[in-house]
């Protein structure tokens, strides 16, 4: 079933990418929820946060 699209929808052009602080944040969190690697993997895809190489 989809969603009905409402007057407070936001189109992709009008996102703005996060901050990588931020983006750390929110994968810590997901981590520290997640029941394992899998789980935190998939919601971090979802949620366009998927971890990154860590040759930063």
């Amino acid at each position: 079933m989809m969603a009905a699209k409402g007057a407070n929808d936001i189109a992709d052009d009008d996102l703005e990418p996060l901050a990588d602080e931020t983006a750390r944040q929110a994968q810590r969190v997901v981590a520290a929820y997640a029941t394992d690697a899998d789980e935190c993997r998939m919601l971090l895809s979802m949620l366009g946060i998927g971890p990154t190489g860590r040759g930063d």
